[in-house]
């Protein structure tokens, strides 16, 4: 039994880790795991057994949330692409009050805070994010990636900074992955090659699979080292960091359309559509503040409860 809700919490991190403006470390806060599994990973090569012990059923659940969420989500997108970019951007927009809320307190315990420091965090990932989807033109469509070696090194480096971010409760590394535009790329790639593991057609396979190899292993990298310059970042420059992070976060929507709009054409969108994608949007919103106050409320219980 004990098994089985590991894996069910698993699941919803996964699907967190899809879904573009949603942390699966918020995910995993609100579940009650995300200190088990930092701590299982760090501790994995000093007590092996215990930590895959651990892992295990978590590592199967997040693998069944993300496959199931990859077929679902080009769905929605070619069949109703402007609700589906409401949805993503209701859910982002709803994160943000959550990082201002970590960036006012971290300025408390912050003893290098600095505002111009902040400013300029802010400015730099703000204009990066908000140039970087303009950047592959419209050539480059980022849905489909080819196996060549400067992608593959590029998918890489997205796997560091995906696992990095995905590790940081209130960030989301599928966000990050759409505002640097790779977002569809790596999802097309996942839905590939598991059609090609159903049908048993290897070359599909290997051309997905060369993409998601380095990807992965990025990933793998990224949580076992990247994570802890993060750490070191939140320890010592809380408030400079949270800047960056909101900078990054408050033009991603702009991003999405652009985005949304070169692989799927928003042209066509009806009045209707534009309605229920603002009802939507509101509703995500909504869910997202709900998630985090959800999260806020775990977090007070539990150190209520450690001082009891």
């Amino acid at each position: 039994m004990k098994f089985l809700v590991e894996l069910i919490k698993g699941m919803f991190v996964g699907i967190a880790n899809v879904i573009p403006g949603v942390s699966g470390g918020t995910m995993a806060v609100s579940f009650g795991i995300y200190d088990k599994i930092i701590s299982s990973v760090t501790n994995l090569f000093k007590d092996f057994k215990k930590s895959v012990k651990t892992l295990f059923p978590i590592a199967v659940g997040i693998v069944i949330g993300v496959i199931a969420f990859t077929f679902i989500i080009p769905y929605f997108l070619e069949t109703q692409p402007f609700c589906t970019s409401a949805a993503f951007t209701g859910l982002i927009v709803g994160g943000i009050p959550m990082i201002i809320k970590s960036l006012k307190e971290s300025g408390q315990r912050d003893t290098h805070k600095s505002i111009p420091a902040n400013v300029v965090a802010f400015i730099v990932l703000f204009a990066i994010s908000l140039i970087m989807p303009f950047m592959n033109g419209d050539a480059e469509s980022g849905i489909l990636l080819s196996a060549d070696p400067i992608t593959m090194v590029k998918v890489f480096f997205l796997g560091i900074i995906a696992a990095a971010t995905m590790v940081i409760p209130g960030v989301s590394g599928s966000l990050v992955l759409m505002v640097l535009g790779y977002y569809f790329g790596i999802i097309t790639a996942v839905k590939n090659f598991i059609l090609g593991l159903k049908s048993l057609d290897w070359g599909v396979m290997l051309d997905n699979g060369l993409v998601l190899a380095p990807f992965a292993i990025g990933c793998i990298l990224g949580i076992f080292f990247i994570s802890k310059i993060i750490e070191w970042l939140f320890a010592h420059y809380p408030t400079a960091t949270f800047s960056g992070i909101l900078g990054l976060i408050v033009t991603s929507p702009v991003s999405i359309f652009y985005k949304v709009h070169q692989e799927y054409s928003l042209s066509t969108t009806s009045i209707i559509q534009v309605i229920v994608g603002i009802v939507i949007c509101i509703v995500c919103i909504w869910v997202t503040i709900a998630m985090g106050k959800w999260e806020a409320k775990i977090e007070g219980d539990t150190q209520k409860t450690s001082e009891a």
